[in-house]
């Protein structure tokens, strides 16, 4: 692609822009720890729940949804679809709790709920595995992926394309985030995420067009089905074809065991960043800016609604149309850009460009405020220097943001595609999930649970990974590991959980007083704080789980059918959507409406 004097103007506005919020927001975040990395907790829902969606709308995203839908139809979105039901899950039934709790990384839970040296040991492990090196991992990959598109886009060489990555756009992008903290980044990402949908929209636009229209599409696809014959699949179908057995592999059709792990397993037993089990990661991060518990709630529940219902379609429709116009991808993943380059109008081309720098960036600022979050509050503060001032703090803050860009910027050149590392850390963390639920729940989990849960699955990960006792295609392949992972890992947490002590009375009973945990799972507990009145609200919670999880399914869905037809069947499904939303908002409001006017009551009442 040849730039022009516009096209650059539109990079530099976008980077001033960026600049710009970086350093309207120095004095805000320089106060303190608390402020540079939770944003003084005085967050609104609607920024902390787009800050998450535009985090999770990374520069690879596009591209791995392309290579997908090119590879298994439509429905191979199921591997990210199906964590809608642990995230609706954090909504309803994690997000008060962890707001209550009042910490500043979610790493922090491992002293408040275990005591002793397991506590300290898991926190100072966690904090750097997942700081340092799940974290540097992810970052590899989103950069991985800008490299592509940079070389793509201007030409030049993956060495070439990887400098300008590692030397200017990961830097500049650590500057505004070292100045000015989590209130940078999020409102760096509301800018961004409007910038980087209205481009993807953009080119879905012009994507369906070169195939020659939505219904010259569509029938395309139907002909290019026929002619494969019973080796192919339906690549608009939003499910697998259950006619076919359980491992059978065709194309553009998604192998039915792979979609019964994805829903089935996948999303309570899986750690995967933004749609951890019981939340936590960045997601906790925005949850403990959020001003208050309802403000949590509802930033959660609005990055769902977002990200799964909104989202995902100008993607699909890129993908499908790059089926069309590209029939024969050695690598499926660069559809997304070959339609970029080739049929984007030559005057939005900075703009494009813009776009992607927005998702690459919003990505890599999250992921540096939070990793160096776990690295200076969890591991620096904790175990290295516990007396300092805050100013001191926050310089190493900086200075561990420094040392994230360097560390992930080497890890880039070493990962051999996207896919790779996406589905390297959901096996590492495949298993581990059930604690991360019933660590709120069962006052039996101890330090020694998640300990052996996070060994266990890294073990078995590496075992599987140098045995390689599974055949089949990559989908197989990876629904076999991670059930055979899960197994493993869940019965050995359970035993050792068996085995081993519970956590002493006394830190038992000073996380119930704090969170106030569903006291079915806390009974032993509970009749020793008789002043605590007990919580009941487990099945109401999961009522509104159910309402929510069916009300975004139905909304993307309904989406789904509106553009590729048939409409009517569209306008059904959205209408049911908008049923359950209704119900919904009528119980949020009637429950959390209730405790939060009750709340300051007591509170003016106090100050009285």
């Amino acid at each position: 692609m040849n730039f022009t004097i516009l096209d650059w103007s539109a990079i530099v506005a976008y980077l001033a822009i960026t600049l710009f919020l970086g350093l309207y927001f120095r004095g805000r975040s320089s106060k303190s720890v608390d402020d540079y990395f939770v944003s003084g907790r005085n967050v609104s829902w609607w920024l902390a729940g787009t800050s998450m969606v535009a985090t999770t709308f990374a520069a690879d995203t596009p591209l791995v949804v392309t290579g997908l839908v090119y590879t298994q139809g439509v429905a191979g979105n199921w591997l990210w679809w199906a964590f809608l039901l642990s995230g609706m899950m954090t909504v309803f039934l994690f997000a008060r709790l962890w707001r209550r709790s009042g910490l500043l990384t979610d790493v922090q839970f491992a002293e408040m709920r275990y005591s002793g040296k397991p506590a300290a040991f898991l926190r100072g492990f966690r904090a750097v595995y997942l700081g340092l090196l799940m974290n540097c991992l992810i970052l590899g990959w989103v950069t991985k992926a800008m490299t592509s598109i940079v070389a793509t886009t201007l030409g030049v060489s993956d060495h070439s394309a990887l400098a300008i990555c590692v030397f200017f756009l990961i830097p500049f992008t650590g500057l505004y985030v070292a100045l000015g903290g989590l209130w940078g980044v999020l409102w760096t990402d509301l800018f961004q995420f409007a910038l980087k949908m209205a481009i993807v929209i953009g080119v879905a636009w012009y994507a369906v067009s070169a195939a020659g229209g939505m219904s010259a599409m569509l029938g395309k696809l139907a002909a290019m089905r026929v002619a494969a014959g019973p080796n192919a699949g339906d690549a608009t179908s939003f499910f697998p074809d259950f006619s076919r057995p359980l491992t059978s592999e065709a194309l553009w059709t998604l192998p039915a065991l792979t979609f019964l792990v994805n829903l089935g397993v996948q999303w309570w037993a899986f750690w995967y960043p933004g749609a951890e089990p019981g939340g936590g990661g960045y997601i906790a991060q925005r949850i403990f800016s959020s001003r208050d518990e309802r403000h949590g709630l509802l930033s959660v529940l609005w990055f769902n609604i977002a990200h799964y219902a909104l989202r995902p379609w100008p993607w699909i429709l890129t993908a499908l149309a790059a089926i069309v116009l590209y029939p024969h991808l050695e690598h499926p993943e660069t559809g997304y850009m070959l339609i970029v380059t080739r049929y984007v109008p030559p005057a939005l081309r900075g703009i494009v460009v813009a776009g992607f720098m927005a998702a690459f960036m919003s990505t890599i600022a999250t992921q540096l405020n939070w990793g160096a979050s776990y690295l200076v509050a969890d591991f620096y503060r904790r175990f290295i220097k516990r007396d300092a001032d805050e100013k001191h703090y926050v310089r190493i803050s900086r200075l561990a943001t420094i040392m994230l860009v360097i560390a992930s910027a080497y890890l880039s050149a070493q990962l051999a595609s996207i896919r790779s590392g996406w589905e390297f850390v959901l096996e590492v963390g495949a298993g581990t999930g059930g604690v991360y639920l019933l660590r709120w729940y069962w006052w039996r989990i101890n330090a020694w649970s998640e300990i052996s849960a996070m060994a266990t699955a890294m073990l078995a990960t590496v075992f599987l990974r140098v045995v390689t006792p599974f055949s089949g295609t990559g989908p197989m392949v990876f629904a076999k590991t991670a059930l055979t992972t899960t197994a493993v890992t869940t019965l050995v947490w359970v035993v050792v959980t068996l085995v081993t002590g519970p956590e002493p009375e006394q830190m038992l009973l000073s996380f119930y007083r704090k969170v106030h945990p569903h006291v079915s799972g806390w009974k032993p507990v509970a009749r020793l704080a008789p002043e605590i009145a007990p919580t009941r609200d487990l099945g109401r919670n999961l009522v509104d789980w159910i309402l929510g999880c069916a009300m975004v399914y139905l909304a993307l869905f309904g989406l789904g059918r509106l553009l590729m037809g048939p409409a009517w069947k569209g306008t059904v499904l959205l209408l049911g959507s908008g049923i359950c939303a209704a119900a919904l908002y009528a119980d949020i409001s009637r429950r959390w409406g209730v405790e939060t006017t009750e709340k300051s009551s007591t509170e003016a009442e106090v100050l009285s």
